[in-house]
């Protein structure tokens, strides 16, 4: 949507302010974990596995601590057996929220996401209230100056991608999750600058945002739930104005 900065663009732009906390590592073992646990730790084998172990490289987490992660995952080396655990709720203005939390003590992370909920006015939801409008795919972004727009597209649909956009300095490619590994080897294998690659929630519609009040308000509530140590992905349905957004990081 020309414009508009979609939570999927606005989430990839905040990875790399992430990465420069040093927080991400962390949180990126523990869906490592996760993901070797319920599917094995073979990447070529487990394509959730595999989209984390590419996500750990684009900012440039350490080999050994990419393996170190599998093999706690899959017993080979001792560590916390973590449950993964999705909140649901509503920020204000009807703005649809999923927490994705991976936690080893689930009355803490409650209780932590929760506190967030209710200091930012912010309302929590029945299991599957909100989760129903968003569906899995696969979102792979690329930088919109790597090819034109209709060879890329072209190339795309061709792997078995559902749709581009073009999001401003980046094209949004969305596949279905049996497609994704399919696609983005396609991408890879022709070189082009992929910035992101993940299997993700991607909602059926979104929220826009025009004032730039309401879209501080809820990137403080977002940056607030990020900061939890649990907390691994919020996703959301909003959709902030191109020049709202500006204005928020200047």
């Amino acid at each position: 949507m020309s414009g508009h900065s979609k939570w999927s663009t606005i989430k990839h732009k905040k990875a790399a302010i992430d990465a420069k906390r040093g927080k991400v590592f962390s949180k990126i073992a523990k869906e490592i974990m996760v993901a070797a646990r319920t599917g094995g730790g073979d990447p070529a084998a487990n394509i959730t596995l595999r989209s984390l172990v590419q996500k750990a490289r684009g900012v440039n987490m350490p080999a050994d601590n990419i393996d170190r992660a599998i093999k706690k995952g899959t017993g080979e080396l001792d560590g916390v057996t973590m449950e993964e655990i999705m909140y649901e709720g509503y920020a204000p203005g009807g703005i649809a929220v999923i927490v994705q939390v991976l936690t080893d003590n689930k009355n803490r992370s409650a209780a932590e996401v929760r506190h967030v909920f209710t200091k930012h006015n912010a309302t929590l939801a029945g299991q599957g209230s909100v989760t129903r409008s968003f569906n899995r795919k696969g979102v792979i972004t690329v930088k919109s100056d790597a090819m034109p727009e209709d060879a890329l597209l072209e190339q795309a649909l061709e792997a078995g991608a559902e749709d581009v956009t073009n999001e401003g300095d980046v094209y949004e490619i969305v596949t279905a999750p049996s497609d994704y590994a399919q696609v983005d080897e396609t991408l890879r294998n022709a070189e082009l600058p992929i910035e992101d690659s993940e299997l993700t929630l991607v909602p059926d519609t979104y929220m826009p945002i025009v004032d730039k009040d309401q879209a501080q308000s809820l990137m403080n509530f977002i940056e607030a739930l990020e900061d939890l140590d649990d907390v691994q992905n919020v996703y959301s349905n909003v959709d902030i104005a191109d020049d709202v957004m500006e204005a928020l990081s200047a």
